[in-house]
């Protein structure tokens, strides 16, 4: 099969599935893993694109290909328009004029006249000219500390460990044009001006558009006002258009129309509603409706006439319902967001039939409307503010209430089941598996009855404290609602409803349970110091409740918390002797027999029996057969941590990336939407990519690094995941994208607010070097000084070796002096701190000692030998040395199929400089490099 591509004409499916990848900045190995090819076939297939399309080099492939398959400009979530639009021409303008300056404008007006249908429709008319698109989130059903949540559930983006959900949301967003429309936002005012701000002041390229009662007050804020319909022209023209859709027949004076709109002060919410009753009641019947309506309710609430005129429309419109449409009416504004029927049968206990008649009778006369899914309906906002006043008269609030939070519960519990049920495939709430897998629908199902389950909570647990009876339906909803928001990796809302079902749990045992989730949220959420809190918690209610297991477990994994994350997120600090006594008291507490207990104990055991985070071989040894004996993937992985700790220790890299690898094989069988699984998960990516490097095996560190892109609990942190990727882009010689990612990586990281960690080192080096290999000379300062600085690297950290290695390099290339690099040599022999780099730099400064002539070059590259036996890419540096010093083709051979095999293109290059008869071939490639950076 063939596809035309622009500029291209005919190419194959395969080569178009290979062009969207180099739009995605994808490298070769990360595109064979996701098609499912070899590198090779990658590599022919870019080799055809480049001819077909005839660009020099990848990097115009990718920017035709961003070309071809940007996105058409979309905002999603727009509510879909079942009516036409009437009117509001001068409005629409004014809002798309407006932001040729503005990035916030903000439509202000009262309820009812028509505020959300205006930015929708200018919305649509605005969103070709942002080619990102964006999206539509509507805060009616939101409460108070959700407004980021909201934006993120439309925007598909999912909070991180150590990364507020803000800085995701930005980083999605990046420097692209994006518009962004948050509607209904008068009961959140406060936090919608300070989220606004905050975001557009890191995403230049977003634009917000925004409906309220109220301005936000935000610097650079545009205000367009939205007044009433003008009455002669687009008022009339809104009530024909729908009254004629209630009856085609409809026939009525011009002046009756006017006085009808007149009397409704031209709100569009009321002229609507009173066009549904238009051919019941004929024009003379509205009239008397609202003569009638106008006296009762004179003197209403409110000094505005608009609100009195839209609450009179409202009140008429309820005293014509019969008696079964007031009774649904009323009981459906106990839902906050939108409702199917399902719901509505479970609150209200309503017969199936008779619920559904009433509720088509009820949507019929606009007082209920139908959402985008038609099985789906919901109440406007001023429609449900007055439909509350009806029920609070009722006297059935509270019992309402309860049957809401009994459903709510129920629902919970049904979609946190369904979370069981994708175990194995890798799905999650998120949307999408580690290998791009198609959403199940649990993300939909979640995210339409997320608000009112929330506020269902909230209203449970607003009052004092009730003493919950076993299976109290609060506290089964915290419990569901946590687990969903986790599988939502809504991290922090999960953190919090674990937090508060332990508080409603009806017993100790059910409490320790819910601080036990809680204590692995934190973990996720890169709170070491909270987990290991929230551990001893549990441990704590589990003693109480008699559950030495449970006792045993939370107190040796808390002791784990803190000696193997010491440094993870906040950081904790607990002295060994208390560590020590935490492992004890849980081996004294539990059953040994017991094969968990057992397990996490001997976790416990290894990991505290040395002072450093790292654990003793023996012992971890120890706690792996005893982990292997749960069959636990979660507990086989965290024990395969420690044997690779010791392993690494010891000095035994390709031991611990062998081991590394397997920690890899566990990750599907773990459960993505268990807690417990996130740290496993991060963990075991971040691990296999550190020892791939290690050992110089770059196209595992490229495929893991992009594993972890994939992934979704790992991948959406950008400035880390593009970190990851870096180092091993620029060993093997793909500079251009690897400076790519780096300056994504880096623009990325300044729009949080966070500083840069240390995690960013080794990518800022290799940014450096790529730079010091490509002659540039001050961007490698540059790069290097901000390592340095990123880093606070000393003599004694762990990042000199790296600091060395790539002056090494860039010295070797660069054919700097033999006194240029004394120090630096000199540094190499009297050895580094143990780090990732060490074979790197000790392979690289035996070179440059060969490279400048050092008399005893050769005693230093034999003192170099060992790191060649443990890293694939010092061995062949090393071959390479030994030719040059000697003289030995063959060793320059050698070191030429060590480049080919780890795919270090650039290094192959330069070897080939070296060879008899081979150096026009290297020159040329070398050349390559530098029209790239000049393309």
């Amino acid at each position: 099969m063939t596809v035309t591509v622009s500029g291209a004409g005919e190419v194959s499916r395969r080569e178009a599935e290979v062009l969207e990848a180099l739009g995605a900045r994808l490298t070769n190995a990360q595109i064979a893993s996701r098609l499912h090819i070899s590198i090779r076939t990658v590599e022919s297939h870019v080799s055809s694109l480049l001819r077909k399309f005839g660009v020099a080099d990848r990097r115009e492939l990718a920017a035709l290909a961003e070309k071809d398959t940007a996105p058409d400009g979309e905002v999603t979530g727009l509510p879909a328009a079942r009516t036409t639009f009437v009117g509001r021409t001068a409005e629409r303008e004014a809002i798309l004029a407006a932001f040729e300056s503005a990035r916030l404008v903000t439509l202000v007006g009262p309820g009812g006249v028509g505020k959300t249908r205006l930015a929708v429709a200018a919305a649509e008319a605005a969103a070709p000219s942002y080619a990102r698109g964006g999206a539509f989130v509507d805060l009616v059903p939101v409460r108070d500390g959700f407004v980021p949540g909201a934006v993120a559930a439309a925007l598909g983006v999912s909070e991180r460990p150590g990364r507020p959900l803000e800085d995701a949301i930005a980083d999605r967003l990046g420097r692209d044009r994006v518009l962004l429309v948050l509607d209904n936002c008068e009961h959140l005012l406060d936090a919608v001006a300070a989220f606004v701000d905050r975001l557009l002041s890191r995403c230049p390229g977003t634009r917000a558009l925004v409906t309220s009662r109220e301005r936000l007050g935000v610097p650079g804020e545009r205000v367009v006002p939205v007044e009433p319909l003008p009455l002669s022209s687009d008022a009339v023209a809104l009530f024909r258009d729908r009254a004629t859709a209630a009856d085609p027949a409809f026939a009525v004076e011009a002046g009756d129309v006017e006085e009808i709109c007149a009397r409704l002060d031209g709100l569009p919410l009321a002229i609507e509603l009173a066009a549904a009753r238009s051919a019941a009641l004929g024009p003379g019947g509205l009239l008397a409706a609202l003569d009638d309506n106008l006296r009762l309710l004179a003197g209403g609430r409110g000094a505005d006439q608009r609100h009195r005129s839209l609450r009179s429309v409202l009140g008429w419109s309820h005293d014509l319902l019969e008696e079964d449409e007031r009774t649904l009416f009323r009981r459906l504004a106990v839902f906050t967001g939108g409702f199917d029927l399902d719901a509505v049968i479970a609150v209200t206990s309503g017969g199936r039939g008779e619920v559904a008649d009433v509720l088509g009778r009820l949507a019929g006369k606009s007082l209920v409307a139908h959402q985008r899914d038609a099985s789906r309906w919901r109440l406007l906002e001023t429609v449900r503010a007055f439909a509350a006043e009806r029920l609070d008269a009722s006297g059935e609030q509270s019992d309402l209430r309860e049957r809401h939070l009994e459903w709510a519960a129920a629902t919970a519990e049904h979609l946190a089941s369904r979370l069981g049920a994708t175990r194995g495939s890798r799905l999650s709430l998120t949307g999408r598996s580690a290998e791009d897998g198609p959403d199940d629908g649990g993300r939909d199902a979640f995210d339409a009855v997320a608000d009112d389950l929330r506020a269902a909570l909230a209203g449970a647990t607003a009052g004092p404290a009730p003493g919950p009876a076993p299976g109290a339906p609060a506290h089964r909803l915290a419990r569901s609602l946590a687990a969903l928001a986790y599988a939502r990796r809504f991290l922090s809302e999960a953190l919090a409803h674990y937090r508060q079902a332990a508080q409603l749990a009806p017993g100790a045992g059910e409490a320790a349970r819910d601080l036990g989730a809680a204590a692995e949220c934190a973990l996720a959420f890169a709170d070491a110091g909270q987990a290991f809190e929230l551990q001893l918690a549990a441990a704590e209610r589990a003693g109480a409740a008699g559950d030495g297991n449970g006792q045993a477990i939370a107190l040796a994994r808390a002791s784990v918390v803190a000696k193997r994350h010491p440094g993870f997120g906040t950081g904790i600090s607990v002295p060994g002797e208390r560590l020590n006594a935490l492992t004890e008291q849980a081996a004294a507490a539990g059953d040994p027999g017991d094969a968990y207990v057992a397990a996490h104990v001997a976790a416990a055991v290894a990991w505290n029996a040395k002072e450093l985070a790292t654990s003793d071989p023996v012992l971890a040894e120890h706690a792996l057969d005893a982990a292997r004996e749960t069959g636990d993937p979660v507990l086989i992985s965290a024990a395969l941590d420690s044997v690779i700790s010791a392993a690494a220790r010891r000095g035994h890299p390709r031991e611990a990336f062998r081991l590394a690898g397997e920690r890899l094989t566990l990750l599907d069988a773990m459960d993505r939407d268990d807690p417990r699984s996130g740290i496993e998960i991060v963990d075991s990516l971040h691990t296999a990519g550190v020892y791939a490097i290690a050992v110089g095996d770059l196209p595992a560190a490229l495929d893991i690094a992009g594993m972890a892109m994939r992934d979704d609990v790992t991948g959406s942190h950008p400035a880390l995941a593009r970190s990851r990727l870096v180092p091993p882009l620029v060993l093997t010689g793909a500079f251009d994208e690897a400076l790519t990612r780096a300056a994504e990586m880096w623009d990325s990281q300044t729009r949080m607010d966070s500083p840069p960690g240390r995690w960013m080192v080794p990518a800022l080096c290799s940014v450096a070097l790529a730079h010091g290999l490509l002659g540039e000379e001050e961007a490698y300062r540059s790069w290097r000084a901000r390592a340095l600085a990123v880093g606070e690297v000393t003599e004694r950290s762990r990042y000199m070796s790296l600091v060395a290695f790539v002056d090494a390099r860039v010295a070797v290339h660069a054919g700097w002096s033999a006194g240029d690099v004394a120090g630096l040599v000199e540094r190499a022999a009297a050895g580094f701190v143990p780090g990732l780099f060490d074979g790197y730099a000790t392979a690289a400064c035996a070179e440059l000692a060969v490279a400048v002539g050092l008399p005893d070059a050769g005693r230093r590259l034999a003192a170099a030998s060992r790191s060649g036996q443990e890293n694939d890419w010092a061995a062949a540096c090393l071959s390479r040395a030994e030719g040059r010093l000697r003289g030995d083709t063959a060793a320059l051979e050698a070191a030429l199929d060590g480049w080919e095999r780890i795919g270090a293109r650039f290094e192959r290059a330069c070897t080939l400089l070296l060879l008899p008869g081979r150096a026009d071939e290297g020159r040329a490639e070398l050349a390559g490099y530098l029209t790239e950076r000049s393309g």
